[in-house]
């Protein structure tokens, strides 16, 4: 029997308390289902009918469709606290939420056809422009693969990248996002993984498919913060945070509280563990190890140091942004590269404190079944991400502090 309903009944739905707090009583169940949601490949339907209902998908979507209008740093903040029960689970609810928030980013025409017709619809995304669009008449065409498509299964649409073709002399290419319905791509299986596995993140096949002309947002207007869809909500700060000030928050969040959920599980673990082999004697108590105490003390302290540079770095992105939008104040390149270096070092942070615990959990450890590990892993591949790799934004970071030519994504 379906339950929904029981952990939300009528009364309860009213959106009075935060996110973080809407959501804790599902994090048991979606605890005790990552390892089937890793074995799975994706995210179980149930999962998002559940965050759903616990208005996960309102918090950053227009009120004048049903939304909160709210907080990213509530957004980001609840999205650590379902990572540290699932980050697999954490990594996609945090993608699509997200992306009720940069649908706002595209033309109102575009708004209106996808949730005038379902308020329900969820956006999936292949951020790498590899492909080009095709120009015809009225639109474009795409053909091909996207890949690392995350929550493909549990969208209705979906943000392809690709490459605009210029569109007369002096014109350069483009890089765009085109939105495609699920109708019109199918879902390739190739998504076989040792990290954030219960993403399926999978690859999207489109054969020769229209993408109208409106339905289209350019990475230079997102990037920016000025969009066609962003005019429409002139004087609120929250539609008007450039890309990527804003979605990299919910994927460094996923390591984050994969990292919040080890060191939960660790500790859970090792009070009442004692040691079995012979080197170390037998019976006692692991607890009272001071490396073991010194692990702990280090993840703990990595794992707040974290919370605390994503949440303050994601709420002063919204401010920047409403005073913008005010008059009173500016986004400036070293506001962005800030953002970006706070959510890149976050993951470097949570990798630290994974790595500290998962190296001392024994032979038990090795288990797939193990959280620490499946976090080990997890945050691991949340750090290959190209918009989270320290070495990459590290050195952008360093550029724009040294007085150099910022090179990288901001």
């Amino acid at each position: 029997m379906n339950n929904t309903a029981a952990l939300f009944p009528a009364s309860a739905r009213v959106k009075t308390a935060c996110l973080a707090d809407r959501i804790a009583p599902l994090l048991d169940e979606i605890r005790a289902g990552a390892r089937d949601t890793e074995k799975s490949g994706r995210v179980p339907a149930r999962s998002i009918d559940l965050l759903r209902s616990a208005g996960y998908f309102d918090i950053v979507k227009p009120a004048r469709f049903g939304g909160d209008e709210g907080s990213f740093a509530e957004l980001v903040d609840a999205n650590i606290e379902l990572s540290s029960a699932c980050a697999s689970t954490g990594w996609v609810a945090g993608l699509l939420s997200a992306h009720q928030w940069l649908l706002a980013m595209f033309d109102e025409r575009v708004q209106q056809e996808v949730w005038g017709s379902d308020p329900d619809a969820l956006l999936c995304g292949s951020y790498a422009p590899v492909r080009m669009a095709e120009r015809t008449e009225g639109g474009f065409r795409l053909s091909g693969d996207w890949a690392f498509a995350s929550g493909c299964e549990n969208a209705q649409w979906a943000l392809c990248a690709a490459i605009i073709p210029p569109n007369g002399e002096g014109e350069r290419p483009v890089p765009a996002f085109l939105l495609v319905p699920a109708s019109d791509y199918t879902i390739a299986e190739t998504w076989d993984v040792v990290g954030l596995a219960g993403t399926g993140s999978k690859s999207l096949i489109l054969k020769d498919v229209f993408v109208p002309e409106y339905r289209i947002l350019s990475f230079p207007d997102a990037t920016s913060g000025r969009t066609p869809g962003g005019r429409g909500y002139k004087g609120i700060g929250l539609f008007n945070i450039p890309l990527l000030m804003g979605v990299p928050f919910c994927l460094g969040s996923a390591a984050v509280g994969a990292a919040k959920g080890a060191l939960d599980s660790y500790i859970d673990q090792i009070g009442t563990r004692v040691t079995r082999g012979a080197v170390a004697g037998g019976n006692n108590k692991i607890a009272e190890f001071p490396t073991i105490q010194l692990r702990v003390a280090e993840a703990s302290a990595s794992v707040d140091a974290a919370r605390e540079i994503i949440l303050r770095d994601i709420a002063r992105a919204q401010q920047l942004a409403q005073a913008r939008e005010d008059g009173t104040g500016e986004i400036t390149e070293e506001d962005r590269i800030l953002a970006r270096r706070s959510q890149s070092f976050a993951v470097s942070l949570a990798l630290r404190a994974v790595e500290a615990l998962n190296a001392s959990t024994g032979g038990l450890g090795l288990q797939m079944s193990n959280p620490v590990q499946r976090a080990w892993r997890d945050a691991n591949a949340v750090g290959r991400h190209i918009s989270m790799n320290w070495d990459a934004v590290g050195t952008m970071a360093g550029q724009q502090l040294l007085g150099l030519p910022p090179k990288g994504q901001f």
